[in-house]
């Protein structure tokens, strides 16, 4: 994995925003979050397939074809995750036998299809120690190289009381990072008690610190940020503020009136609700995030 790198969701459904293939995913994302992996009859099992809507709107879309794209994007160097959640994705790992189910459905989507890991996307209460246990087990079943992301709400990352912050931390040796979603969030706490407003530089910051000051290692911090018009309620940022925000954490340059009381050399980059908004908004996320990353010491 490269030391600071840029995250993006791939649409397996069909909304308001441009439908690609994997095969048209733009270079300057260097890890792909296929979203999403659903929920079915039975508590913690994860399906997927790609969607027959999306299939049509592309085009036609096979399997074979789907799974070539995730080689090539390998043959790149980029990695190709299974985001499991989402919006509507009600995964339930709440028990032990629940913690079973995801572990071995999981490690099936990740032979049958190729992923290289897995984002959790819960957007519907999470239980730290079982969820821990199926990351843990899927982790010793695929390997080392395994990639585990998070794309936690703000308000489960306001402190390590928060179930998504426990879980982080329970599994923090095995966690790739964690880009949570600063935006659709309203006001939050940063790490200075202060009250920040989403949409702002001083809200990325301030509440990135939370994480990089309570545990989390600066590699497994990242600022994940709507792609642009359409992408989110709220909290749309232009990007450029994004690395403003990354200069500030990285270097203590470029800040608003909130700056750490240390840098964070090592924080990890960024990732964007979606690859598809913001190839419906001109490339604009990755084409100035995904450059400024290089530039991060």
């Amino acid at each position: 994995m490269p030391k600071h790198f840029l995250t993006g969701y791939w649409h397996d459904f069909v909304n308001a925003a441009r439908e690609i293939k994997l095969s048209q995913v733009p270079d300057e994302y260097d890890v792909v979050a296929v979203a999403f992996g659903e929920s079915t009859s039975r508590h913690g099992e994860v399906s997927f397939r790609v969607d027959p809507e999306l299939a049509k709107a592309v085009g036609g879309y096979t399997d074979e074809q789907f799974k070539a794209d995730i080689k090539a994007l390998q043959a790149k160097g980029k990695k190709v995750i299974l985001s499991v959640g989402g919006e509507k994705g009600a995964i339930w790992v709440g028990n032990a036998n629940a913690a079973t189910l995801f572990t071995n459905s999981m490690y099936g989507l990740i032979n049958e299809w190729g992923f290289d890991g897995v984002d959790i996307d819960l957007e519907n209460g999470i239980s730290a120690q079982y969820m821990g246990q199926a990351l843990r087990a899927l982790h010793a079943k695929v390997g080392n190289d395994m990639i585990i992301t998070m794309a936690p709400q703000t308000v489960d990352m306001q402190n390590t009381g928060a179930g998504y912050f426990q879980l982080a931390l329970n599994i923090k040796d095995i966690l790739t990072v964690v880009h949570m979603q600063y935006y659709n969030s309203g006001t939050m706490l940063g790490c200075d008690q202060q009250v920040y407003s989403q949409g702002t530089l001083n809200f990325m910051t301030a509440l990135a610190c939370i994480q990089l000051e309570n545990g989390l290692r600066p590699d497994q911090v990242a600022l994940g940020l709507p792609a642009g018009a359409g992408a989110a309620g709220g909290g749309v940022v232009q990007p450029g503020l994004v690395n403003n925000a990354l200069d500030c954490l990285a270097k203590g340059t470029n800040c608003g009136s909130y700056k750490p009381s240390r840098t964070y050399p090592g924080i990890r980059g960024a990732m964007t609700w979606s690859i598809n908004w913001d190839l419906s908004n001109g490339g604009r996320f990755a084409g100035t995030v995904g450059p400024h990353l290089d530039t991060l010491p």
